[in-house]
């Protein structure tokens, strides 16, 4: 099977997406990623955690220059979707036979390093423990990848980030980051948004009404009320969304919730109930 060589101007971000500030998390990314401090993002499912990373490559990479002259690039942003088959090989590469001869091929993490981006982690709690030592010494000082199957070491280059992200609510013994990597980060908390601006959020990705956004959005809250007394998480933003381009499409609004929200966070049909009497109240 043959693996290809990954080309860091296909993980550019062409256009600039969409985010809604919630706090000052632009600003601690930006600091942080002048002072190459890796980031960690805590948070729910469907937050924006995804989103906020590839914002702020976009608007990092075409930051004006010292010189004046703006930057018409932005940062390439690879993600990792992590497992726990994932093995250090996955991220750093291999050696592969090609006709009569032996290439070695880098990984993602191995290619974010040499061309400098954005290396996103993403659910790194999934990934074995062994595996996410690997990043040990690219995430404190030294900013360094050993190589062991090469004998080598790649030292990062100047733009390249770690990022690394997990669900807390999803958090185990088993599955729990160790302090010796936790300690080499900064932490971003990502929470739910105020109605107000979940409600903006909504109308802007779904291209609903405003007053369906706002109800969408006191729906989504309401029924995080639920969390911990039936439910294990509550609905993220990005249910509310599909919901709302459901509805733009002509689905009916309580229809459009029970397919997108209620089915999605629960198998249970006394908790599916229950949501739905939530979504009923709202939407009559």
């Amino acid at each position: 099977m043959k693996k290809k060589e990954i080309k860091i101007e296909d993980h550019r971000i062409k256009e600039k997406p969409y985010y809604l500030p919630i706090r000052d998390e632009i600003d601690i990314f930006q600091a942080a990623f002048r002072s190459k401090i890796p980031v960690l993002l805590k948070g729910p499912t469907g937050t924006g955690k995804t989103r906020f990373v590839e914002y702020m490559a976009y608007t990092t990479g075409m930051e004006m220059d010292p010189s004046g002259k703006e930057n018409r690039e932005s940062i390439a942003v690879i993600t990792i979707a992590c497992h726990e088959d994932l093995t250090t090989t996955d991220l750093v590469g291999k050696y592969l036979l090609k006709g009569d001869e032996t290439i070695w091929v880098d990984g993602p993490l191995t290619t974010a390093v040499k061309k400098g981006g954005i290396c996103y982690l993403d659910e790194i709690v999934e990934a074995r423990k062994d595996t996410t030592v690997i990043i040990h010494p690219l995430a404190d000082h030294r900013r360094v990848l050993p190589i062991d199957k090469k004998g080598t070491i790649v030292e990062a280059h100047d733009n390249f980030f770690l990022v690394i992200s997990y669900n807390p609510g999803y958090q185990s013994i088993i599955k729990d980051l160790k302090q010796s990597t936790k300690q080499r980060f900064v932490a971003i908390d990502f929470d739910y948004p105020s109605r107000e601006q979940e409600a903006a959020i909504i109308q802007h990705e779904s291209g609903v009404e405003e007053d369906t956004a706002c109800d969408l959005a006191k729906a989504g809250e309401k029924i995080r009320h639920l969390k911990g007394h039936a439910l294990n998480e509550g609905a993220g933003t990005r249910l509310l969304i599909y919901a709302g381009q459901l509805i733009k499409e002509g689905i009916p609004p309580r229809r459009a919730c029970e397919v997108a929200i209620t089915a999605l966070l629960t198998d249970e049909k006394e908790v599916q109930n229950a949501i739905m009497e939530v979504i009923s109240a709202i939407f009559p």
